[in-house]
């Protein structure tokens, strides 16, 4: 069984607001990122998106779908703020095997750090490690069931930075 994951990281949020870190909404930057990522998430048939609960994430995805970006379902999840990589790891490995095309959409340091467990070594995964802003995301080739996801299991076969 072979699956497709997408990491992203959220858009670039705003730093001009009193807002606890958890509520800080996008900068007018990362409206337009997202609306361009949203265009290359558009390529791809997204069975499930587990994202992060915060405000940012939430714009994210909603202006990516603005931008072109579907997906059968849609979960906003505590679990996610603040996570580790093995903790997003174990959420995969619960999606249903008829979930082709996943996406993790989340916060820095845990969004590289996913690739860096998920991907086999290459010159992408370490630009991707080394740098992953916001907007950015990485698309994973699994050659597994979601519930054996782990360690190497995944090959990244793109790496974008969408910028509007």
């Amino acid at each position: 069984m072979s699956h497709t994951l997408i990491v992203m990281r959220h858009a670039k949020s705003s730093w001009s607001t009193n807002d606890p870190d958890h509520e800080r909404p996008l900068a007018a930057r990362g409206l337009r990122d997202a609306a361009v990522a949203g265009a290359i998430l558009a390529d791809y048939s997204i069975g499930a998106v587990l994202s992060s609960s915060s405000t940012r994430t939430r714009e994210t995805w909603r202006t990516a779908e603005l931008g072109g970006a579907t997906a059968g379902q849609v979960t906003f999840t505590d679990a996610l703020y603040g996570a580790w990589e093995d903790s997003v790891v174990d959420l995969l490995r619960d999606l249903d095997e008829a979930v082709g095309t996943a996406m993790v959409l989340g916060h820095e340091p845990t969004m590289s750090s996913l690739i860096e467990l998920l991907a086999e070594p290459s010159d992408l995964t370490d630009e991707a490690v080394r740098h992953y802003p916001t907007s950015a995301l990485a698309v994973l080739e699994l050659d597994c069931r979601w519930a054996d996801l782990g360690a190497g299991r995944g090959r990244l076969v793109r790496f974008e930075i969408p910028r509007g």
